[in-house]
């Protein structure tokens, strides 16, 4: 996709991508900024978003953009569910499938013609939850 569109595998766009797929995180740009420059020290944070931005734009990657939350992104483009923790704001995969018969059976109910959806479960994640329970 990246020679369709005229780009080229930069050695920035691979250490991006590699660091982001290395982790399970869900980081903001700010923190995969700081992982790269472990890697290249002279990057900037505009070009870790610039390349972000094409990444996602080729699929090779996901932003996570929800609402009240700052944009996180995601190595694992195809799509999957996440959960989130309300104390801490951790971000995880949801170790479920994703239900493919919600775009189906929105698709007949409406005029919309589905292309994917976004699911996100809030709670407290488990970490939270023994402070909670250590302050009680």
């Amino acid at each position: 996709m990246l020679k369709e569109r005229n780009l080229r595998m930069t050695r920035q766009r691979q250490v991006i991508l590699e660091e982001l797929r290395a982790t399970d995180q869900h980081p903001s740009a700010d923190a995969l900024h700081e992982r790269v420059k472990k890697k290249l020290p002279r990057i900037s944070l505009g070009t870790v978003y610039r390349n972000l931005e094409i990444l996602t734009e080729l699929g090779e990657i996901r932003t996570i953009a929800l609402a009240g939350s700052l944009k996180r992104f995601d190595g694992i483009p195809q799509n999957h569910y996440h959960m989130r923790c309300m104390r801490c704001d951790r971000l995880v995969d949801a170790p479920m499938d994703v239900v493919d018969s919600l775009e189906r059976v929105l698709q007949e109910k409406t005029e919309f013609r589905i292309l994917s959806h976004q699911l996100e479960f809030t709670g407290i994640c488990p970490d939270c939850q023994a402070l909670l329970d250590d302050n009680a």
